[in-house]
């Protein structure tokens, strides 16, 4: 059957409904864990344990997400975005319906933690490569469009949680969120596969030689993940700093309250701390996805720039001192880490380019995940150290600096106006754009494989399936 195939992005149309779905996929995920806090309380009555032992539940289920994303890639690259979110989100709904049968905190970290970390990693990174796939010129703004979802989410979901839990029990709220994740399925129904030129060399397999050599098996692994982006310099300096300002990102959302409460902070005005965080955070989003669309300055120098107004929150949250001045810091807080998901995945597509975006972009979470798991466990060693957190917000500050100046070395970073190497990928057989658009409008004359306008969609007459 002939596959449609576009020369470009189709830059909206049916891209706006795979941004819909992204936006209900991050309220089904990061959305729900920034508001499962409320659960932590009746868990703790009613299995009479620790706060420590319950945070686990949370921790493991984003720690499965981010390290099994490359899993939800290579699926989403060889059957298609739209099966595997499916599957994704019936996973999902089925470790919150088992968890609510729980009779020990391990069924909740074997189900709510591992099953439904495990449907959230088939949902999240080919939602966000499908993003891609539909636009260039306006990418960052419809990725930021997809991740406020997160912010709204998180904003509205505690009470509701809460609510659900006053009227039904935890077991009776964990099963009516079950029904919730369900809707990750519609989600997947939304993403319509789509087929670039730049999809050619991916399908077809098309890998250096160095990714060939040793055994058979090695080869296969190698090709399934796609390793080669391991050779990619500027992959590996990107994800290198983003491991580094994911050590601090976190920490704020783990430790802010706390910091508040330490302060002198009542329970209500502490939480409200993270309130004022989420809404900043939203509308952040949406601004650095438009700022970047504009063209008027790179999404990689605006990448640093916002690192930089992130690390300097950070920096001086420690010296807030009452509840007006610690508003005003989490605000600005919000605003600098708001815009940091828009530009990581909208930025990476130009580093690698389109063709190997799904691949990249599991193993890009699974190296950002190890920042994230490492940095708060060590901002509260140094709170148990120190008696404050002000030493952990410092450190947090720190890595964020360390991983601004990481970017600073990804190649072509200091080219006013330019390419990264990525944005060189754009046809078959490693031929880049700038060939694509000299040689015309349409293929080449005699072309028994593609019959094509520019910018519009054709047809692969020999019905090759391109990973979508």
């Amino acid at each position: 059957m002939a596959r449609p195939v576009c020369q470009e992005p189709p830059d909206g149309g049916w891209g706006w409904m795979v941004v819909l779905a992204g936006f209900l996929k991050g309220c089904l995920t990061f959305g729900i864990v920034r508001s499962f806090g409320v659960f932590f309380e009746p868990f703790m009555r009613h299995f009479d344990e620790s706060a420590n032992r319950v945070s686990w539940i949370s921790s493991i289920s984003v720690a499965t997400q981010e390290f099994a994303s490359p899993l939800g890639s290579i699926f989403g690259a060889h059957y298609g975005a739209r099966p595997v979110v499916m599957v994704g989100g019936v996973f999902a709904c089925l470790g919150m319906l088992t968890a609510s049968f729980g009779q020990s905190l391990l069924h909740l970290y074997l189900s709510a933690g591992l099953l439904t970390g495990f449907g959230w990693a088939l949902v999240f990174s080919p939602t966000v490569s499908m993003i891609a796939k539909y636009f260039k010129r306006r990418r960052a703004l419809a990725t930021g469009l997809a991740f406020t979802g997160v912010g709204v989410a998180s904003f509205f979901f505690s009470p509701l949680f809460q609510l659900l839990i006053d009227g039904y029990g935890w077991r009776g709220a964990l099963q009516i969120l079950s029904a919730m994740m369900l809707n990750l399925c519609v989600c997947a129904a939304l993403l319509r596969p789509i087929a670039l030129i730049e999809d050619l060399p991916a399908a077809s397999g098309a890998l250096p030689d160095d990714g060939a050599k040793g055994t058979a098996c090695w080869g296969k692994v190698t090709s399934a993940f796609d390793l080669t982006l391991f050779q990619h310099r500027g992959f590996l300096v990107y994800s290198l700093s983003a491991g580094l300002i994911t050590m601090g990102f976190f920490v704020p959302y783990i430790h802010l309250v706390a910091h508040g409460k330490d302060l002198g902070l009542s329970d209500y005005e502490a939480a409200f701390l993270m309130s004022v965080t989420a809404i900043s955070d939203t509308g952040a989003r949406l601004f650095s996805g438009w700022v970047a669309d504009l063209g008027m300055i790179r999404k990689i120098h605006l990448l640093f720039l916002w690192n930089v107004l992130t690390g300097v929150s950070l920096l001086l949250i420690p010296s807030g001192n009452s509840y007006s001045s610690l508003v005003g810091l989490s605000l600005l807080y919000g605003l600098g880490a708001g815009g940091l998901p828009t530009l990581f995945f909208a930025t990476l597509s130009d580093i690698v380019g389109i063709g190997r975006i799904f691949n990249a972009s599991g193993l890009y979470l699974m190296l950002m995940s190890i920042g994230g798991l490492c940095g708060p466990p060590l901002s509260g060693f140094l709170r148990d150290r120190t008696g404050n957190f002000a030493l952990s917000f410092m450190t947090a500050s720190g890595f964020i600096f360390a991983g601004s100046l990481v970017l600073l070395f990804i190649p072509r970073f200091f080219v006013r106006k330019g390419v990264l190497p990525g944005e060189e990928m754009a046809g078959p057989a490693g031929r880049s754009r700038k060939e694509l658009d000299e040689e015309g409008p349409c293929s080449p004359e005699g072309s028994d494989n593609i019959q094509c306008r520019f910018g519009k969609e054709v047809v692969l007459d020999r019905g090759e399936d391109l990973g979508e």
